[in-house]
């Protein structure tokens, strides 16, 4: 670690809209995942803190749910999330998505930004595959709505432009000491963690069959004498079809399921995991104060 003397230490709110490539771009800053991610939007349901280092700052990157208009309770829980992950931030990067361009979600989000008293950076993504001519388009018509400090332009996906963007942040982030461990690259527990691996490849395999009613629990994890890990995690779904869905025709798509979580959980924990999932309908999961809790998001009336 450096010395607290020179060393800067910040926290940065990643905010947008659903699916603009917000915790694949903290997977990128802070150089190993720490956030899951899939092609549904709405992937990321709570607040995580993905920890970079660059030089000798210590960047605490809030990755928050996106921003969207809340009708469930699951849904406000998942806003409220959001936007409180932005408070007493240092700094607000906005990221969107300049392939799907400017629509009102984006547009609703600038505005409720206004009143916002912190530094604000516009991080354009998915520029490679974004029409260019588009790029410059966006660019002003964000920064005529409000006032941006900067505007970078990055594909979290291939990397470009990722190091410019992570020493502006850098260089934005006050003097102070640092708040974690030079090696601690997020603030979410192995607990959490095996959760939602899991989740992520529920979406990853079941793609649009499987709706957004669905969560995962770990309800057991347990260190073993050898050095490995047993994992017992419990898939909630809404209907009965659901659960026919997740377990497959001979019960091969949770087997499936569980072999890639597996897999990703040992390279991510480093030791041998041992996964036994089991899926419960359960209709009303999403009204469950216990499960919220779990997950890392608050009860909302």
């Amino acid at each position: 670690m450096t010395d607290n003397n020179q060393s800067r230490c910040g926290l940065v709110a990643v905010v947008g809209a659903p699916n603009a490539g917000k915790s694949t771009l903290v997977n990128a800053l802070v150089g190993q995942k720490v956030a899951i991610v899939s092609p549904k939007a709405q992937t990321t349901r709570t607040r995580l803190m993905g920890i970079a280092i660059e030089g000798d700052a210590q960047i605490m990157l809030v990755d928050t749910p996106g921003i969207f208009e809340a009708r469930r309770r699951l849904d406000r829980a998942m806003v409220q999330a959001a936007w409180g992950g932005a408070t007493d931030a240092d700094l607000i990067a906005l990221i969107v998505d300049a392939k799907a361009g400017l629509g009102p979600k984006v547009m609703d989000i600038v505005a409720a930004l206004k009143d916002r008293p912190e530094p604000k950076l516009l991080v354009l993504n998915k520029v490679d595959v974004a029409a260019k001519e588009k790029l410059l388009v966006h660019a002003q018509r964000l920064t005529d709505a409000l006032l941006f400090e900067a505007v970078y332009m990055v594909s979290a996906q291939t990397g470009d432009g990722v190091a410019d963007l992570k020493r502006a942040l850098a260089e934005r982030m006050p003097e102070g000491p640092w708040h974690f461990p030079e090696d601690q690259v997020s603030d979410v527990t192995d607990r959490m963690l095996a959760a939602e691996v899991t989740r992520e490849q529920l979406y990853l395999q079941l793609h649009a069959e499987l709706p957004y009613a669905s969560a995962v629990e770990t309800e057991q994890y347990k260190e073993r004498e050898d050095g490995s890990v047993e994992i017992h995690q419990q898939i909630l779904v809404a209907r009965p079809t659901q659960r026919a869905i997740v377990l497959g025709k001979g019960g091969q798509q949770i087997k499936t399921i569980g072999e890639r979580a597996r897999a990703e959980l040992s390279e991510l924990l480093d030791r041998r995991v041992h996964l036994y999932l089991h899926v419960k309908v359960k209709p009303d999961w999403d009204e469950d104060r216990g499960l919220y809790r779990d997950i890392g998001l608050d009860w909302v009336d």
